[in-house]
């Protein structure tokens, strides 16, 4: 992060004296492009926005947080140029865009691994299966399901706090989606919160929590959260596995999943919005390590730079939602032999 900030700081600076650096004969872009929607995408579009205004300075950039939902809702309202989302489109949000005549371009960013954590005291809870995860979650442990010893033998005789994404979450989408193996059907009993670093501060502050968040805020706080290893029979032959690059591109972790970018078609005819999706697509690899999460492979940001020169509308998912273990890659390539 220490990068960014003596980028800004210097961009400050030169703002105060008017000075602008323009390479001989190019013209500087300027403009506003608005960004909402997704927590987690936000790191990474804060990370590349803060990057692209280090050579476009008078390009402003506003990047709001409203949730995959909420953002999804202000895009099909024409309101801004561009979301992020934790999950792909879905049928209801796709019929909203074509009635607002909204043509949008989906482009994967980056890979999350929902992480599972605990607070550091918590001595007994080293990994959980994909069964006693939805024994926690599913709607049915409403009122009932309330003690740690509840969930295993040999867990102690403790309060259950848990901890999740909102509803208007597309981490809370895909949670329920692999979990409980519905989209958006768990117990309403937890706290939640659309702020990411509230589910931290809550985990972090009580021996009894339990939270899931993406990795990078996983990553961003790993000295006051404990990670949790994950085992499901479908992956990493029945073994707990914790959340890694690794174990990600490997389709390792169960709680793996993509991140994206959509942009409005119309907003795509605009210099400064091209500039900066361009950007985006050309330097996620690069920024999404440093803010936590995992990179696509070269070929996968080929393909989707690619998508975007060509204003591919309409969404590869055909516009499902969540879903658990599907490969960007295969669907880029699919969708680049058409």
């Amino acid at each position: 992060m220490k990068r960014r900030l003596v980028t800004v700081t210097v961009l400050a600076i030169l703002g105060v004296f008017g000075l602008t650096v323009i390479a001989k004969g190019q013209k500087q872009l300027s403009g506003v492009i608005k960004i909402d929607g997704s927590s987690s995408v936000y790191l990474l579009t804060e990370a590349v926005a803060e990057e692209f205004q280090g050579t476009n300075p008078q390009v402003r950039i506003t990047v709001g947080i409203s949730g995959t939902g909420g953002g999804f809702k202000k895009f099909a309202r024409g309101e801004v140029d561009l979301i992020g989302a934790s999950r792909p489109i879905r049928a209801v949000e796709d019929e909203a865009c074509r009635k607002n005549k909204i043509a949008y371009i989906e482009l994967p960013v980056a890979y999350d691994a929902i992480a599972i954590v605990v607070n550091p005291a918590n001595n007994w809870c080293n990994h959980l299966t994909v069964e006693e995860l939805k024994k926690m979650w599913e709607p049915e442990a409403q009122g009932k399901v309330n003690n740690w010893s509840q969930i295993r033998k040999g867990f102690p005789n403790r309060p259950l706090k848990l901890l999740g994404a909102g509803a208007d979450s597309g981490t809370y989408d895909f949670f329920t989606a692999a979990i409980v193996g519905k989209e958006r059907s768990s117990r309403g009993d937890y706290m939640s919160s659309e702020d990411d670093n509230q589910i931290v501060q809550g985990v972090a502050n009580d021996q009894n929590a339990l939270g899931f968040l993406p990795f990078a805020y996983y990553v961003e706080n790993r000295e006051r959260l404990k990670l949790v290893a994950i085992q499901c029979k479908c992956h990493n032959n029945g073994k707990p596995i914790k959340p890694s690059e690794k174990a990600v591109r490997q389709n390792l972790y169960h709680l793996a999943r993509p991140l994206f970018i959509y942009v409005n078609r119309k907003s795509a005819d605009r210099p400064e919005v091209v500039a900066f999706v361009e950007f985006y697509l050309q330097n996620a690899a690069s920024l999404s390590k440093e803010v936590g999460y995992i990179p696509l492979p070269k070929r996968a940001y080929d393909l989707a730079l690619q998508r975007f020169k060509k204003r591919v509308v309409g969404s590869m998912f055909g516009a499902k939602g969540a879903q658990v273990g599907v490969t960007i890659e295969q669907l880029l390539a699919a969708e680049g032999k058409k």
